[in-house]
């Protein structure tokens, strides 16, 4: 949105648009004002506008259909209805139709106001969430079929208080995924709270997780608010619920069931408005067989599972998660490392990432810290990539020419071989598996020295 919102003022009567604009002007608003449906079609045709407040008594005046003008016009305009009390019909419609809000044409010129001030927030609030989606979905996790499904599971299920139970293995991005989820939400506004529930204890994961009241437990000098708590209106994301001991777990049911909570050592109950998203890289459904994880508790997280696939099979994400993570990492090194060169992107490419993206953006860190230059080496990767450790394919590779050609791979072969075989021919031909005059054909071929 432009640094100075522009919004459209379409009112019939002069005077109270005039008075409109007044409440307006200090809020920093570059306004334009009409007031018929010429000066609408006029001013929409040449302006993109942020909010247009526009009196439905206009939509009369020359048979033409002006919210559906103004719609199609600017789509991202937030759109304020100014009605009759005769028409609420027309203003009912044009809400159907995309508009933001309506109010009654003899509401005060300062509700009017109010009015525009919120629709300006939720247009910018709206952008900031657009964005955010555009850069995790299109860059940071990538192209793939399997993440295309992902993206598409999670705009369906983000505007929904449901559930989400996101598997993957460690290191895929669990979190990442389900803020994105929250920032999605119709919570975006309110706290995301994550906890790692294989991180702490039993007691200590309850009390984290409900808070205690004073003299609880031994000391426990004072009362504490849990993460429920914290996260009221908000989303509470529970990484790793599969550690997650029995009495633990036996208390999230009841949460889930009744929307109440109660702090350790306290007998009163009270209730808090929470989504609930998990996150695990365990085998549920066995831990559920081997009874380890309640079946009760796996079905109320379960309503919507979302399976996040690991890094080496979305590597087309790649180049945005080396950006994003070199960014990172200079801004705390004081480095200015602009990519890798054309070997240490090769190096990552063939590499298996075990640990998924938290390995990259280790072996990222890792690289801007030893790199003496402005692009990443082969030499500057640590030492398990540059073995290849469970490598995808490993490709022959030079660094000025790339990946090399069938006959060049064959050449160096050979030429390697004789080198190490001291240039005995009988021997190297024995060695490769070939006859003596097949050898002596491929040397001149490849101008191998005798």
């Amino acid at each position: 949105m432009s640094k100075t919102p522009k919004i459209l003022l379409a009112c019939a009567d002069v005077a109270y648009g005039a008075t409109l604009e007044q409440f307006l002007l200090p809020v920093g608003l570059e306004i334009e004002r009409c007031h018929d449906a010429k000066g609408v079609l006029r001013l929409a045709s040449r302006h993109a506008f942020e909010v247009a407040v526009l009196d439905l008594s206009l939509d009369a005046e020359g048979g033409v259909d002006l919210v559906s003008f103004l719609r199609e016009r600017n789509p991202a305009a937030h759109l304020l209805l100014l009605f009759e009390m005769d028409a609420i019909d027309r203003a009912i419609a044009g809400l159907r139709r995309g508009a933001f809000f309506y109010l009654p044409v003899t509401s005060p010129p300062s509700d009017v106001a109010l009015a525009v001030e919120k629709a300006l927030k939720s247009r910018a609030a709206q952008e900031t969430i657009d964005g955010f989606a555009r850069e995790a979905f299109e860059e940071l996790f990538g192209h793939s079929p399997a993440m295309r499904r992902v993206a598409e599971m999670i705009q369906k299920v983000a505007p929904t208080d449901s559930t989400v139970l996101v598997l993957g293995e460690s290191g895929t991005g669990k979190e990442v995924m389900a803020n994105t989820i929250h920032r999605l939400s119709r919570r975006h506004d309110k706290p995301f709270v994550a906890i790692n529930c294989a991180a702490l204890p039993e007691a200590l994961l309850e009390s984290e997780m409900f808070g205690h009241v004073k003299g609880a437990f031994t000391g426990a000098v004072s009362d504490k608010r849990g993460l429920f708590d914290e996260a009221d209106g908000g989303t509470l994301f529970l990484d790793e619920v599969g550690d997650m001991a029995a009495i633990t777990q036996a208390k999230l049911l009841r949460v889930l069931q009744s929307g109440e909570i109660r702090p350790v050592g306290s007998a009163q109950s009270r209730h808090v408005d929470v989504r609930i998203l998990a996150a695990t890289n365990q085998d549920l459904v066995e831990a559920v067989r081997n009874m380890t994880f309640r079946e009760d508790l796996y079905f109320r997280l379960n309503v919507i599972q979302i399976r996040i696939p690991p890094l080496r099979e979305r590597m087309d994400a790649m180049p945005a998660l080396v950006a994003h993570f070199l960014d990172k990492h200079n801004a705390r090194y004081g480095k200015q490392v602009t990519g890798l060169d054309e070997h240490a992107a090769s190096l990552l490419s063939h590499y298996e990432f075990p640990g998924n993206v938290r390995e990259l953006e280790s072996i990222i860190a890792h690289a801007v810290i030893m790199t003496d230059g402005c692009m990443i080496t082969g030499d500057d990767l640590p030492e398990v990539v540059r073995r290849g450790h469970q490598p995808r394919l490993a490709l022959p590779y030079d660094a000025h020419k790339g990946i090399l050609s069938l006959s060049e791979v064959e050449a160096r072969h050979i030429a390697e071989t004789l080198e190490r075989l001291d240039g005995n021919q009988t021997n190297t031909a024995a060695k490769l598996g070939i006859s003596r005059s097949t050898l002596w054909r491929k040397m001149k071929e490849y101008d191998i020295a005798k």
